[in-house]
């Protein structure tokens, strides 16, 4: 069931993501080669404990940390560690989930650790590219493959490919509700969008092949063949006019 929000829940959704862009803008100047993934995520603990916010991810399904942290080939989930030191030249996409006032909001950024590879910078720019195309249809009346659609085009004109084994999904009071939001699809399918949806869109794109596996400790998923993964996503309401983005 899709559940349309108030503009008051809307409203605490955006307050709950203050907290999503402190982080990240306290991320850009803090990662750097030489810092863990623990370091990132007692970073994020603070700016919680901070905002009187609370870290959803931790807890959920048994995940250890505040927030998923992805290096490289690492898709989604990756488990933020101690002993994962960022090296110059990697890539690392940190997700996270704050809840406040009882609403949830949801995003992510891939950061560039020093200096990156051009293919690696121009993976990272399209996925950011795609959110923005695709929720140019994230506007009532539209459906919501129409969203989808256009997300999986603006990434594989880039010769990159769109992972769909994972999707987005609707957010409010619950991290994850109805209805799952592909980066994948024909046009024309799916629900009527409708004002007042709140969605998590979230662009996970890879720089070879979408197929993927989950590592032994059964959270991480990587890419099979290695490539490069790139992930953006916002936490936006459908209005009927252009998107209401939450997380910025």
């Amino acid at each position: 069931m899709i559940i349309i929000k108030s503009q008051e829940e809307i409203e605490l959704m955006r307050k709950a993501g203050r907290v999503n862009v402190a982080l990240f803008d306290g991320l850009k100047d803090y990662i750097k080669p030489g810092i863990t993934t623990k370091d990132i995520d007692d970073f994020a603990e603070e700016i919680c404990r901070s905002m009187g916010a609370r870290a959803a991810e931790k807890g959920y399904g048994g995940f250890p940390a505040s927030v998923c942290a992805s290096v490289n080939d690492e898709i989604v989930h990756g488990i933020p560690s101690k002993d994962r030191v960022l090296q110059d030249g990697d890539i690392i996409s940190v997700d996270f989930v704050a809840e406040l006032g009882g609403y949830m909001a949801d995003s992510c950024r891939t950061f560039a650790v020093g200096n990156i590879s051009d293919t690696a910078r121009h993976l990272m720019d399209t996925a950011e590219k795609a959110f923005f195309e695709g929720i140019k249809f994230a506007k009532e009346g539209y459906r919501l493959y129409d969203l989808s659609h256009r997300v999986q085009e603006v990434v594989e004109a880039e010769g990159f490919g769109v992972i769909r084994d994972y999707t987005g999904h609707g957010i409010g009071q619950e991290m994850h509700e109805d209805p799952a939001v592909p980066n994948y699809g024909r046009a024309g399918r799916g629900p009527r969008l409708q004002k007042g949806m709140t969605l998590a869109v979230e662009p996970m794109i890879v720089e070879k092949s979408y197929l993927t596996e989950t590592l032994s400790n059964d959270w991480t998923v990587i890419t099979r063949d290695g490539g490069l993964a790139a992930h953006y996503e916002n936490t936006i309401a459908v209005t009927d006019g252009e998107a209401d983005i939450l997380t910025i």
